[in-house]
């Protein structure tokens, strides 16, 4: 073999070698791409991923927020309304008081009151003698019905006519001062109570107005919500 074939062969050897260099190159560069490609989507998707839990998490929390505001605006809209039916009840239990102060001055009428009030003090009690209490400026009147109140109390009851004793050493409250008195004070009416004390029937004007307020509180409550201007 002459010169001119061992550089052939050396020239064949060495296009070989390049060529299959090359193509291992092109191998590693489509991989190492294939490669970077894909984690270079794992990292889009991960980071998509993140931003969308963090979208999420942010939603939840201003969603949270939007729920505790509108329940503190609507917890002060109730405390609202309710004050302000308070201040109704109040004004209007105010308003009844003073009319209650009226009663007395007929005196007529509050001594036929005052019997009916005794009579059916009586009739709860159902006691055969009770002590009976009453204002101060009251006793004149109430004793003068008293006989007349227990003829009739045995005549409905079917028994004899009960023993009442007007309490002469503790008198109920007098009538307020003015209508902003706050101390204690009755409007008038009775407080019958059992011999030994354990049976009390409160039938002041005030207890009655008390009473007759809480049965018709709902009807109060339903005039402010549905009828009142000022809802």
């Amino acid at each position: 073999m002459n010169d001119a074939d061992v550089s052939k062969q050396i020239t064949q050897m060495v296009a070989f070698i390049r060529q299959e260099a090359e193509e291992k190159a092109s191998e590693i560069s489509v991989s190492a791409e294939e490669e970077f490609n894909i984690e270079k989507l794992q990292l889009f998707e991960g980071e998509k991923k993140k931003i969308r839990q963090e979208y999420e998490k942010k939603e939840k929390q201003v969603e949270i927020r939007k729920k505790i505001e509108y329940s503190m605006q609507l917890n002060a809209s109730r405390i609202t309304v309710l004050q302000a039916q308070d201040d109704l009840v109040t004004s209007m239990r105010e308003a009844a008081g003073k009319e209650l102060l009226l009663i007395s001055g007929n005196q007529a009428a509050y001594k036929k009151l005052l019997k009916e009030l005794i009579i059916q003090s009586l009739l709860r009690l159902k006691e055969p003698a009770v002590l009976l209490r009453c204002r101060k400026d009251d006793y004149a009147l109430v004793d003068s019905v008293l006989d007349s109140a227990k003829k009739e109390y045995a005549t409905m009851a079917g028994v004899f006519p009960p023993e009442i004793v007007i309490d002469t050493n503790v008198f109920l409250p007098p009538a307020p001062s003015s209508f902003q008195d706050h101390g204690l004070f009755c409007s008038g009416g009775v407080v019958l109570a059992s011999k030994d004390g354990k049976i009390v029937c409160e039938n002041t004007l005030d207890a009655r107005l008390d009473v007759a307020f809480r049965k018709k509180l709902p009807e109060v409550h339903f005039f402010y919500i549905f009828l009142s201007p000022l809802k």
